[in-house]
C-alpha cells in the first residue's frame, strides 16, 4: 500500500504542472513569453540588469488610475532611462477583461504613450503564476544578479482614486533607488491591491 501512494504521489507531481513560489533574495522564476510584436523574449537576455515586471489590465480602475494621470508611463520613463528593462505584462485569459491581442497591445501602449521596454502577452497565465501575480498593477523588481529583490504593490494607496496618488509612498520608486545604490530594499515585500489578475482555467 505504501509502494502505491509513493507511486502515485509522483505520478501526480509529474502530471500536474508546478511552480516554485518567488522567493525573496533567491533567483527569480525564469520565464518566456510573447511580446506585443510576435517575438519571444525571456527573462534571461536580460541577465546583468535589473528588471521590473508590472501585471497590468487596461479595463481595471487601479491600472488606469496610475496610466491616466500618466504616473505609471513618468515611472517607467525615469525607470528606464536609468537602464532598467520594464516589461509589462498581460496575464488576462482570452474573453477576460484586460485581454489583448498582440496589436490590441501595441495600440494600447501608444494610445496611453507607455514608456515600459516591452509589452508581454500571457493569456495562459503561465508567467503570471510563476510568479504568483494576483492584482493588476503587482510588482516585481529583479536585480542584476537575477534574484527577487521586491514584490508587492505599486504605492501605500490602495485606492482607484487618482486622487490618491498626492502623497503616496511608491513603493517601487523606493526599491529602485535602493537597487541604484547597492543598498539591501528597505521594504522588499508589500501588499498588492488592485483588481483580481484574470487568469483563465489552470487546465
Amino acid at each position: 500500500m505504501t509502494r502505491f501512494l509513493v507511486a502515485f504521489t509522483a505520478a501526480a507531481a509529474i502530471a500536474s504542472p508546478a511552480f516554485a513560489a518567488p522567493v525573496l533574495g533567491q533567483a527569480a522564476p525564469a520565464f518566456q513569453a510573447v511580446d506585443a510584436s510576435g517575438k519571444t523574449r525571456s527573462l534571461s537576455e536580460f541577465k546583468g540588469k535589473t528588471v521590473v515586471l508590472e501585471w497590468t489590465n487596461n479595463g481595471c480602475p487601479y491600472v488606469q488610475k496610475h496610466y491616466n494621470s500618466g504616473a505609471m508611463q513618468g515611472l517607467q520613463g525615469q525607470a528606464t532611462k536609468d537602464g532598467v528593462v520594464w516589461l509589462t505584462v498581460i496575464s488576462s485569459a482570452p474573453g477576460m477583461q484586460g485581454y489583448l491581442t498582440g496589436p490590441q497591445a501595441r495600440q494600447w501602449k501608444a494610445e496611453t504613450k507607455a514608456a515600459s521596454t516591452d509589452v508581454l502577452l500571457d493569456p495562459q497565465g503561465t508567467v503570471g503564476r510563476a510568479y504568483e501575480a494576483k492584482t493588476t498593477p503587482h510588482m516585481y523588481i529583479v536585480d542584476k544578479a537575477g534574484k527577487l529583490v521586491y514584490m508587492g504593490g505599486i504605492d501605500d494607496k490602495a485606492s482607484s482614486d487618482p486622487e490618491s496618488l498626492k502623497g503616496a509612498k511608491n513603493y517601487v520608486v523606493a526599491a529602485l533607488a535602493d537597487v541604484k545604490a547597492g543598498r539591501p530594499v528597505a521594504q522588499a515585500a508589500t501588499r498588492p491591491y488592485g483588481c483580481s489578475v484574470k487568469y483563465g482555467s489552470a487546465d
